[in-house]
């Protein structure tokens, strides 16, 4: 209750109230009334406490009367009621001049009135406020409770909390991104306008904060060393305790379904990891068929298609990656459940590896490409898928087909939605060669000479010749792409050709060393 809410009490009403100064306090909150005649009564009051008065013992001075204005303020009290007619028709300047300078809410009484009465219906609505701020946080207590217990999930949880406080409200991850919102009466373009740049001003440094200028009340999900992301309500007032207990509360319930979810999904995973693994090895076992089920997989008179998924390569903390990775899984499991296409998903050597199953029927390319599409959209990755195969004895082919095309690629940002087999042509191949050292000799034989004159007299030559078989059917274009004149790139190529000691308009010669050149960058990628 606020000093103006308790002046409309019907009791005070009756009295005639008129505020003379400190009419900027009205809003201050009101704990309890208390009654006095004692002029050195302020330290004995405690904040929050409205004083009723008639003045009788108070002083005449007009700085014994300031100094009891100051005591007041001091003790925070909520304002100060003087009943007129015992003591002083008209309430002395001196007191008037120091509320309003304080801005403590100074009202005269104009009528009399029982104090007993006043701090009974008074005191009475304090406690039913209070009670009734009880029943909510009961209300809210229980609510958030069977949402817990019934493992709830966030589209559930955020859709209670706009249910009980009627305001947009927000669940964002660590890194400022929103994750899922619900739109309350106001303008949902207003309340998500520059999200992260706002999200990223506010810090809290409890767990809830409440931030005036954004109109936010901010409360932390998870641990504080842990903590994966914060729930944000839209609250253009400060808050209630209400509206407090509501965001710390679906917090609470949000980490509870992250625990939950994450005890459910390392079971599935390892348990995705072990089936991929055993088919990668084994796919012929007695019991492959029979587990693959029990997970929702059927093998059976179905089509396979084995995925590959990988990040970009780029030079992220290994936690930052781990993050992404757990994304990229993320990213296809939803897809995957979206589409109703039962799925294997798991990460083996900094990959996501992946077996899908379709009805025999089905369109396997196709649905391949707009799952891939769907994991674009969250996220964005290099995907590769093997050929459709019909027996479980073959299901490690296009488990290993794809991923001997996502090894295939060197491209950093995908220009497809799904890459195949057919996409990475002679350099798929080495890929597959990479481990017989017989390709590593071969390129050795080839480009040794070359990469030890390079070295003994810094020349470039290696990569001259890199550019000429990119370039196989125009010099002009090769000698471009290098910045140079074509005489320049000429002597090059008559360097090289000494060098090496072939021809380089023999076409076998330059089938040779384009697969030389090729070879050797796949070893070089492998050994990074």
């Amino acid at each position: 209750m606020t000093v103006r809410e308790a002046l409309a009490v019907p009791v005070l009403r009756s009295a005639g109230p008129v505020v003379l100064a400190g009419g900027a306090g009205l809003d201050r909150g009101v704990h309890w009334v208390h009654t006095t005649e004692l002029a050195d009564i302020g330290p004995l009051l405690r904040g929050g406490d409205l004083v009723l008065t008639t003045g009788i013992a108070l002083p005449e001075r007009p700085e014994d009367l300031t100094a009891f204005a100051e005591s007041l303020y001091r003790s925070e009290v909520a304002g100060l009621a003087i009943e007129l007619g015992r003591r002083w028709k008209v309430v002395p300047g001196a007191l008037v001049t120091q509320c309003e300078q304080l801005s403590l809410p100074l009202i005269a009484l104009s009528r009399e009135v029982r104090f007993a009465a006043v701090a009974q219906d008074v005191g009475e609505q304090i406690v039913n406020r209070q009670l009734e701020e009880l029943r909510e946080a009961q209300r809210v207590h229980e609510v958030f409770t069977e949402l817990s217990i019934a493992e709830a999930d966030p589209v559930e949880i955020l859709e209670s909390v706009q249910r009980l406080a009627g305001a947009a409200v927000a669940l964002e991850d660590g890194q400022h991104g929103i994750m899922d919102y619900r739109p309350g009466p106001s303008d949902a373009l207003t309340f998500l306008a520059d999200w992260r740049a706002r999200s990223r001003a506010i810090v809290l440094d409890g767990r809830t904060t409440w931030d005036e200028a954004n109109g936010w009340l901010v409360t932390r999900v998870g641990k504080p060393d842990r903590g994966w992301g914060r729930l944000i309500i839209e609250s253009t007032q400060a808050p209630s305790q209400r509206l407090v207990a509501t965001a710390e509360r679906a917090a609470s319930a949000l980490a509870i379904y992250r625990l939950h979810d994450r005890q459910r999904d390392s079971l599935v995973r390892r348990n995705h990891h072990e089936l991929i693994v055993q088919l990668l090895s084994d796919p012929s076992a007695s019991d492959v068929r029979q587990r693959c089920a029990l997970a929702g997989v059927p093998l059976a008179a179905r089509q396979l298609v084995g995925l590959a998924l990988r990040l970009p390569r780029t030079s992220d903390e290994p936690s930052r990656r781990a993050e992404k990775m757990d994304s990229v899984v993320a990213a296809l499991v939803h897809s995957a459940h979206e589409m109703q296409v039962p799925a294997l998903v798991c990460e083996i050597d900094d990959m996501v590896r992946a077996l899908l199953s379709f009805e025999s029927s089905a369109d396997t390319e196709q649905v391949t490409a707009d799952l891939a599409e769907r994991v674009h959209r969250r996220i964005r990755v290099v995907i590769a898928a093997g050929r459709a195969v019909e027996r479980v004895g073959e299901i490690d082919r296009t488990l290993r087909e794809a991923l001997h095309v996502v090894e295939s690629l060197r491209l950093e940002t995908p220009e497809r939605l799904v890459y195949r087999l057919e996409d990475v042509h002679l350099r798929g191949l080495l890929s597959m060669l990479s481990d017989d050292d017989r390709l590593r000799l071969f390129a050795d034989r080839e480009l040794g000479p070359l990469k030890e004159h390079d070295a003994a007299r810094r020349t470039d030559l290696l990569n001259t010749l890199r550019v000429l078989v990119r370039n196989p059917g125009s010099k002009s274009d090769a000698a471009a792409e290098l910045h140079m004149s074509r005489s320049a790139f000429y002597d090059r190529l008559s360097r090289i050709a000494q060098v090496l000691d072939v021809d380089l308009d023999h076409p076998d010669i330059l089938v040779s060393l384009h697969v030389a050149v090729l070879a050797d960058e796949v070893l070089q990628a492998d050994e990074g």
